[in-house]
């Protein structure tokens, strides 16, 4: 006997493992790069924005990070990683994708997307592979790097790539965190001197794309925010937006606990 849609969506929804009392655990993935991805011991004090996204987040609602450095929406495709997110995602899920830095490598043919036609094809095939299993796909521009001008006007530096992802977000009617404009916004705010704090600079590295903690933690809010903005998730799902969130709850693992992905 064959099941209806309904009959399989139905079967599928019971297998969504539930916290005591009966709610629903649902799972937010992070398809994205090294502004987001895991970091481990050999890279600290270097974080990416996932791994801080957990302070702001339910117990409802669990975080698994898929973002891996170097990646682009095609790299990532191509590697087989968003296969790997499809296999495991259930229908009340969440796929949160963020990608630009790395398509924009014009010289490298196994990342670069142009922004108009195959960057948003790839996208495309996060939000169909999302969708198809009863997840919600949510799209997220490009944070922005740390660059000034010389009168300390904070820039954008991802070209079309935020213009393309919006226009693509309309179109397929998906929910969109304009993460390249409020984090642009928040470096302006900042300035020159106060932006190094949260970005990747020590003793030994100026480093201008990727976070320390407090950039981590400040990026990780903007997200939240936007997810309870974009009414993604409820208020009763997000936390601690408006508080402090002490940097010691950053932690580096072991690199041998990496998972394989």
């Amino acid at each position: 006997m064959s099941l209806s849609r309904r009959q399989v969506t139905l079967a599928a929804l019971a297998a969504v493992p539930l916290r005591p009392g009966g709610r629903k655990v649902r799972t937010l993935y992070i398809a994205g790069d090294s502004t987001a991805a895991q970091k481990y011991v050999p890279e600290a004090p270097e974080t990416g924005w996932g791994m801080a996204l957990p302070f702001f987040l339910r117990k409802g609602v669990k975080v698994a990070n898929h973002a891996v450095n170097g990646r682009s929406s095609k790299s990532f495709v191509d590697e087989g990683r968003l296969d790997a997110i499809l296999a495991a995602i259930r229908p009340g899920d969440f796929l949160l994708v963020q990608f630009a830095h790395n398509d924009e490598k014009t010289a490298d043919p196994t990342r670069y997307t142009e922004p108009w036609t195959t960057y948003q094809d790839y996208l495309r095939m996060y939000i169909d592979g999302a969708r198809g299993r009863g997840a919600r796909p949510v799209l997220a521009t490009p944070v922005e790097r740390r660059r000034f001008d010389v009168d300390g006007n904070a820039l954008p530096t991802h070209g079309d790539y935020p213009a393309a992802m919006r226009a693509l977000a309309e179109q397929e009617r998906v929910a969109l965190l304009d993460i390249e404009a409020l984090s642009l916004a928040l470096w302006q705010r900042l300035g020159v001197e106060e932006t190094k704090v949260y970005f990747n600079w020590t003793d030994t590295e100026q480093d201008n794309t990727h976070f320390n903690p407090p950039g981590a933690i400040a990026v990780a809010r903007l997200v939240a925010r936007e997810l309870l903005r974009t009414r993604v998730l409820a208020s009763r799902e997000v936390v601690r937006l408006h508080e402090d969130i002490p940097t010691s709850w950053i932690t580096w693992p072991e690199a041998t606990d990496a998972p394989v992905l």
